[in-house]
């Protein structure tokens, strides 16, 4: 399992800032949560469009992932969970979608997946949660920093890192409503990335119908 962790890892590493957003897009969502687009769709556009690679991330669900598979397609799933205070979105890529342990974190129905406030009400323990993305031979990766309501994004990264975190979100657009909700800057992600020596991860976040 470690090795093929390291092998997720790699793989996220090979890939070069300019290529995010036109060749590289780690988080996508389709209809199997809250997004607009038939999960299959979403693997035929980014075939069309020359993706080197996708991820396409459904809140609290791997059903999607079950049902198709594509050399393009990095497995992945976006959770909904809190840390002390801080509610935030925990990435898993390269997961097994089939671990028993993982999916005891899935969402149990559909509004479990696409509604926010049963969403927001999600308990999963995290630490419990990152161990159970390493059993099923995946990284951990914090989405969307900017965004999190920690006072001290410094300190509450390195909570995380405790924890097992392997990775934090760096190429990340910051549209919708997450452009005016911003509590940290861009640069002060990177810094952090660098810092604590992280995976960097990136994508758009898309919820719409066409992935460009």
């Amino acid at each position: 399992m470690t090795e093929h962790i390291d092998q997720v890892k790699d793989l996220i590493k090979s890939f070069k800032e300019e290529e995010y957003f036109d060749f590289v897009n780690l988080h996508i969502h389709s209809k199997y949560s809250d997004g607009n687009a038939e999960f299959e769709d979403i693997i035929n556009q980014a075939r069309n469009f020359g993706f080197r690679k996708i991820a396409i991330c459904d809140h609290n669900t791997v059903e999607g992932h079950k049902k198709f598979h594509d050399k393009i397609l990095l497995t992945g799933v976006e959770f909904d969970c809190w840390c002390g205070y801080v509610f935030m979105h925990l990435l898993a890529y390269g997961i097994d979608v089939e671990n028993p342990v993982l999916n005891k974190f899935m969402a149990k129905s559909k509004r479990g997946t696409d509604t926010d406030i049963v969403r927001i009400f999600a308990r999963r323990n995290l630490r419990k949660l990152i161990d159970a993305i390493h059993q099923a031979g995946g990284i951990a990766v914090l989405a969307h920093p900017a965004c999190c309501w920690a006072i001290d994004l410094d300190k509450f990264v390195q909570k995380l890192i405790t924890m097992g975190l392997d990775g934090i979100e760096v190429y990340y657009p910051y549209q919708r409503h997450r452009k005016y909700f911003r509590f940290h800057t861009s640069e002060n992600i990177i810094q952090i990335a660098d810092k604590y020596n992280l995976i960097k991860t990136g994508g758009t976040d898309c919820h719409t119908r066409n992935i460009l």
